[in-house]
């Protein structure tokens, strides 16, 4: 597939122009042809990289050691810079070019991809942001102003004569220098109102209409020119989405890239009938998420639910190791006791349950929804119960909600600020830790069914299904690599198939 609307060839130097240097503000889009499975594995690899960005970002104070270790960790198994060249030249696998081309374009990828919504905007400009200050921060003080400048930002540092006669007003403006450690700082001098931010705060000297800048504080101007630039160019892509959604090649892979889940499957469950009806009550309130702990409770006061719930909950017990027949049973028994005829259930929708579990239709194996579909898709309205609570509840009655839970006040308050922050997923494993009385899960939460996994291994309970819930993973990494090998023809008539297939199962669950 071909990237740019202007349809020019690459000048011998262009590759080497666009990534002569490990950090960039991708101004310049890809110029090259790539395959539609390059295309999906660039793409799924950088939003690995982001999420993780994201959840370490809440985990860590930014910039601190542990931090930049995780950060180190995920960028070198996803083959994406991260480290000044001096140190890559010494690592094994792919070259600097390599990974700086896939940085490149993974980025222009996700840049289609989140530029749909304001949410998405939002989400996808702060975890490059984080990324981009993370990467600048590794950076050599002279590769840092080789960036500056071929980026036009024509911030030079002070030479140490001027340092010398400055240094009482560098020291007094600046908190983080000392008249011991001025001469070994770089200080970058720029106009004033390129740092309004720092003039604003009087974090900075400020002469003849030029602010003198520590290097440790550079990166503030860096990183807001970057953010504008990228908003701007993320408003531009918005407007030309009508041309790119046109082709059906993308447009099923930039839908599914917006919710994307970069997990384990869950759809296929060796574990089958290990759950019995009797234990689903006890399981909601000791491992179920809140999502599905909720549906579960409405579904036991109301005796329905409505489509939205059906499908998100129904998949999960489906996940979770509930047979056909027992889903048959346990949503015939609830239902008749809202006073439904049980012949009107056979009618309207015991197909249903039998098309979730592939035993009509196309007879496919649905998928259990992910934190992000059940996040990004569908919000529920009056009457409904699925979504997700951190996302789509009012925080007041998240918090009666959590209170009715028994979760400590003090747990409360961090949940609410990270609902507050939209990190609704770290809002959740936050409420993992705190009703399972742990410091920390050693876990990214990012499924319903992965919360379930972890909640009975921790618990003991768990052991049978988490090991038999490996060989699903293991036939999903398969199945990757030979989409990897995939011709480029085969790739969109997959796609193409698994929205329809999902268009097709929705469809049997509109009665209400």
């Amino acid at each position: 597939m071909e990237f740019p609307s202007r349809r020019r060839k690459l000048n011998p130097n262009s590759k080497t122009e666009i990534y002569g240097h490990a950090l960039q503000f991708y101004g310049q889009p890809p110029l090259e042809n790539i395959s539609l499975s390059e295309f999906e594995m660039f793409a799924v690899d950088r939003l690995k990289m982001l999420k993780t960005v994201e959840n370490v970002g809440v985990s860590y104070v930014k910039l601190s050691e542990p931090y930049i270790k995780k950060l180190d960790h995920e960028s070198k198994n996803l083959h994406l810079p991260y480290r000044p060249e001096s140190d890559e030249r010494k690592s094994t696998g792919p070259s600097e070019q390599d990974k700086r081309r896939k940085d490149h374009i993974s980025h222009f990828i996700l840049r289609l991809a989140y530029c749909q919504t304001e949410d998405l905007r939002r989400w996808f400009i702060q975890q490059e942001v984080d990324l981009f200050r993370y990467r600048f921060s590794n950076l050599l003080a002279k590769e840092k102003l080789e960036f500056l400048h071929r980026n036009n930002l024509q911030y030079d540092t002070i030479s140490l004569e001027e340092k010398r006669s400055l240094q009482d007003k560098l020291v007094s403006s600046s908190y983080a220098v000392s008249g011991i450690t001025v001469e070994d700082q770089d200080f970058y001098k720029v106009p004033f109102q390129d740092a309004l931010d720092l003039v604003r705060t009087r974090k900075v000297y400020l002469k003849a209409g030029y602010v003198y800048i520590p290097h440790q504080d550079i990166v503030t101007i860096v990183l807001n020119d970057f953010r504008t630039r990228l908003s701007k160019a993320l408003a531009l892509t918005a407007r030309s989405l009508p041309a790119v959604q046109s082709d059906e090649r993308l447009q099923p892979l930039l839908n599914h890239l917006s919710h994307a889940y970069v997990g384990q499957d869950y759809s296929i469950q060796k574990n089958v009938g290990k759950i019995s009806l009797e234990q689903i009550d006890s399981l909601s309130g000791k491992s179920f998420p809140l999502c599905m702990r909720q549906l579960h409770q409405s579904l036991r006061e109301n005796h329905h639910l409505r489509h939205g719930g059906r499908m998100q909950y129904g998949l999960f017990l489906k996940g979770i190791g509930l047979s056909l027949e027992q889903a048959l049973q346990f949503w015939r028994s609830e239902f008749i006791r809202g006073k439904m005829d049980a012949d009107k259930f056979d009618k309207a929708y015991a197909y249903s349950v039998r098309h979730m579990f592939g035993k009509e239709g196309k007879r496919t194996d649905y998928t259990p929804y992910s934190c992000m579909k059940v996040i990004l898709s569908n919000p529920p309205s009056q009457g409904d119960y699925h979504g997700c609570p951190f996302r789509h509840s009012d925080p007041e009655l998240l918090k009666q909600k959590l209170q009715v839970y028994k979760v400590a006040p003090s747990g409360i308050s961090q949940i609410l600020d990270l609902v507050k922050g939209m990190h609704y997923q770290l809002a959740c494993q936050k409420y993992f830790e705190l009703t399972h009385n742990i410091e920390e899960s050693s876990f990214s939460l990012s499924h319903p069914n992965q919360y379930f996994l972890e909640s009975q291994k921790l618990l003991g309970g768990g052991r049978d299904a988490k090991r038999e819930a490996e060989a699903p993973q293991k036939s999903q990494e398969s199945s990757n690599s030979a989409t990897a090998r995939a011709t480029q023809e085969a790739a969109p008539k997959a796609l193409q198939g698994l929205g329809e297939m999902t268009e097709e199962l929705d469809s049997f669950f509109q009665d209400d």
